[in-house]
């Protein structure tokens, strides 16, 4: 192994979800920074490997990089874990990846585990467009505002949330989003895997009937709607562009404005011309 920072994915649950490139990798490198070094023993325990361990987290980190950055440029072999899943996702991994590549360190990816891809493919949503939000604001009103920021992204939303507060963040959704279809994805890999659909209200309900479930909680919501078109101020464009503009020039300029469909308008245009 090449010295560098080596960017590893771990299970999400199912210890066996690693890859044979990661376990390669946690038995030739260095030293091990990782989130919890409590958590990744018990990883390493399963899979025979002993090494070095470091902490790097939320807390340390400040202090933590300059020490990580000053083994790179010692040529050493730094693998970067989390708890679970891929690292930098919900976590002060970028900070060290950002100093690392400024110092000219070498980066290698290892890509894995992540319970947002897990939860896409498993929630039936689109997944052609899909935004990670991260963890929801715990109040009200910081939480109304980022909803009301990616709202209106056509692209399924996805969430980490603790199972504690679905039951106020699912009603908190449905207020700034409108009723959308849901999915909570629960113990993403691991032996009581659950995946509940439905309507952000339906699953609100739910919840305020059964109480707060247990584990991880990975929850996604449907994009919006597509809004239908305004046929009475597409109209009126079209009236106004007729005034002083041919048929076939005013549909297509309404249809640029509009992000219409040119021979719905030209059609359309047709038969306010005639009806004039």
């Amino acid at each position: 192994m090449a010295a560098g920072l080596y960017i590893l994915a771990t299970p999400i649950g199912n210890a066996r979800d690693i890859s044979l490139r990661a376990l390669e990798v946690l038995k030739g490198c260095d030293v091990i920074a990782a989130e919890d070094t409590r958590v990744t023993a018990k990883l390493l325990a399963i899979h025979g490997i002993s090494k070095p361990l470091i902490p790097y987290n939320d807390h340390n980190g400040p202090q933590m990089r300059p020490k990580i950055l000053s083994r790179l440029e010692q040529g050493e072999r730094v693998a970067l874990v989390s708890d679970a899943g891929t690292p930098l996702v919900s976590d002060p991994g970028y900070k060290l990846v950002r100093e690392a590549i400024a110092a000219g360190a070498a980066i290698v990816a290892l890509p894995g585990a992540s319970a947002v891809l897990a939860g896409l493919t498993l929630s039936g949503l689109p997944s052609d467009r899909f935004l990670f939000a991260g963890f929801l604001p715990s109040k009200a009103g910081e939480r109304k505002s980022i909803l009301e920021e990616i709202g209106g992204v056509r692209a399924t939303l996805i969430f980490f949330e603790s199972a504690q507060r679905l039951e106020d963040s699912l009603p908190a959704l449905a207020d700034v989003l409108g009723d959308r279809q849901a999915v909570v994805a629960r113990e993403l890999t691991k032996l009581h895997e659950e995946i509940r659909r439905g309507s952000l209200r339906e699953l609100a309900a739910h919840y305020a009937k059964a109480g707060a479930p247990k584990g991880e909680v990975t929850l996604l919501v449907a994009p919006p709607d597509k809004a239908a078109p305004d046929s009475a101020r597409i109209d009126a464009a079209l009236k106004a562009a007729l005034a002083f503009m041919p048929v076939k020039a005013a549909a297509e300029m309404i249809a640029d404005l509009t992000d219409g469909s040119r021979k719905a308008l030209y059609a359309r245009a047709l038969e306010l011309k005639d009806g004039d």
